[in-house]
Order: structure tokens, then C-alpha cells, then sequence
């Protein structure tokens, strides 16, 4: 019995320091998803005004741009993943690759060969795991992300789509990502960044904000070959942005329900180290009397 109550105490232990250490991961995940969420915030209009731009570059240069250009047919797409340099997390890397493995299935059932570019350290496991091939990696800085990291990406990502197909070019490119809606809800999003989609009409505005007139020089072409990287890297690193502060807030989440399932472990077993005590001294207590009753007689 001194055995069973002595493993009912170290297990108690355990889940006592395990709840003690979730519980400083929970609050660390809080504190940093606060500045997570105002970087986020911050490059909203930066990104909101380049996109404007580019949409009212796009509608008044009339010209066929490379990166505008839908081409007839696509042989190879190009899929950036980003997913989280540590666990802990819940399924917040889990759901982007989920998605990507969707979307790859998607793209070879239309007959497209498929490049991967990775972001954290969970996608190259997955993907060294199953020793299946990718291009390039960035690891380092998922939750604090560094602009840096989103202008070598674009550099590549157009670069590669400016090759030819034969020289090992991509035709498309898309990238996943978790969008943080709010604190409880991260979804897995799978965007096609090139070929281009203007999807914001040049009269698109918020309501009572008057769209600003753009004047081009030296023409409306020259403008778009030089706002379309620009833009390409304020999309990257908005995602970056938005999967850091997914990240923060599923960690945020994952760390609060280890805490409590931490301390209703500790709670069980310190009911059942009680069972054990009370029942070790009831059996001390029955042979003692047996031994009175026994020298009595």
C-alpha cells in the first residue's frame, strides 16, 4: 500500500510542474500575440494602398504583362507552405498541411507538376519525413516574422515564373497559410498569387473614403513593372504576419487546455492518493485491534 501511495504522490508531482510549465507557455503565447496582432494591424494599410495602386495600374495599362498574362496551359505550379518552427500548437501546422495536400491532389488531377517553397520547420520535417523533394526553405523566424525573409521569397517566386518551362520555370504559384480571423478562429487559406488576380476594382472604397486619383509616370506600364513586386512581397509578408499571429494565439489556446487538463490530473490523483492513505490506515488500524483482541484472549 506505502508503494501505491508513494506513485500516486510522484505522479502528482509531475502534473503539478507540468501545469506550472503550460501555465508560463500560456502567458508568454498572450503576451506575444499582442504584438503579433499590432504588427498585423500596422501593414494593413500599406497593404490596402498598394493594391490599390496596383488595381488602377492594371486597369489603365494596356499592355499584356508577364505577370498579368493567364497562360492556355499550366505544367508546373509553384506551392509555398507556411507553417510554424515549433510544436505546441495544437493543429495549427497540421491544417495548412492538410491543405496543401489537398491542393497538390487538386493540381495533379488537372495535370500540373508541382514545386514546393517552405516556410518553418514543420513543413521540412513533413516533408524530409517522407523524403519527398521541395526547392527551398526558410526556418528561423515564424512567430516573429522578418521582412527580409518575404523579399527573398518574392525574388525567387517571380524570378522562377519569368523562366521558361523547359529551364525549369512554374506557371502559377499559390501559397497556404493560416488567416487569423480573431482569437479563437485560424483558418487554413490556400490564395493563387500569380498569374495576378486584381479582385479589388478601382472604385472599390470603404464607405465615405474617397478613392485617390493616381497620375502615371512615365506611363501606367513602367508603373505596374515596378508596383508588382512591391506588391507581391506586401502579400507574402502579410501572410507571414497573419500566420504568426495564428500561431501565437493556437499555442495561446493549446498551452490553456494543457493547464487544465494538468490540474484535473493532479486533482485525480490526489483523490485517489487519499483513497490510498485512508485505506493504508484503516488496515493499520484493523491489525492493530485483531492484535489486542488476540493478546485479550
Amino acid at each position: 500500500m506505502g508503494a501505491q501511495l508513494r506513485e500516486y504522490r510522484a505522479k502528482i508531482k509531475s502534473a503539478q510542474t507540468m501545469q506550472k510549465v503550460t501555465s508560463a507557455m500560456e502567458l508568454i503565447a498572450t503576451s506575444r500575440i499582442t504584438k503579433a496582432r499590432r504588427r498585423m494591424e500596422a501593414s494593413s494599410p500599406y497593404a490596402k494602398a498598394i493594391t490599390q495602386a496596383v488595381s488602377a495600374a492594371a486597369t489603365h495599362a494596356d499592355v499584356d504583362h508577364l505577370l498579368l498574362t493567364e497562360p492556355e496551359n499550366v505544367r508546373r505550379a509553384a506551392v509555398v507552405v507556411f507553417t510554424s518552427d515549433r510544436g505546441l500548437n495544437g493543429g495549427f501546422s497540421s491544417g495548412v498541411l492538410k491543405q496543401s495536400e489537398e491542393l497538390t491532389t487538386l493540381l495533379h488531377e488537372q495535370g500540373k507538376e508541382v514545386v514546393y517553397y517552405l516556410v518553418g520547420r514543420k513543413a521540412v520535417g513533413y516533408f524530409t519525413f517522407r523524403s519527398r523533394e521541395f526547392d527551398r526553405e526558410w526556418t528561423g523566424n515564424t512567430d516573429q516574422p522578418k521582412f527580409q525573409t518575404a523579399k527573398e521569397l518574392g525574388e525567387e517566386l517571380v524570378s522562377r515564373f519569368a523562366q521558361d518551362y523547359e529551364d525549369g520555370g512554374v506557371e502559377e504559384i499559390h501559397f497556404i497559410y493560416n488567416h487569423f480571423n480573431n482569437m479563437v478562429s485560424q483558418e487554413p487559406t490556400a490564395v493563387r498569387l500569380l498569374p495576378l488576380e486584381v479582385v479589388e476594382g478601382v472604385t472599390e472604397t470603404e464607405p465615405g473614403e474617397l478613392f485617390p486619383l493616381y497620375d502615371f509616370e512615365p506611363d501606367a506600364a513602367s508603373v505596374l513593372d515596378a508596383l508588382l513586386p512591391v506588391y507581391i512581397e506586401s502579400r507574402l509578408y502579410n501572410a507571414m504576419l497573419h500566420s504568426a499571429a495564428s500561431e501565437h494565439a493556437a499555442r495561446q489556446r493549446a498551452m490553456k487546455a494543457a493547464s487544465d487538463n494538468a490540474q484535473e490530473l493532479a486533482r485525480d490523483y490526489t483523490r485517489l492518493a487519499n483513497n490510498a492513505r485512508q485505506a493504508e490506515i484503516t488496515q493499520q488500524i484493523s491489525e492493530i485491534v485483531s492484535g489486542a483482541d488476540a493478546l485479550a484472549s
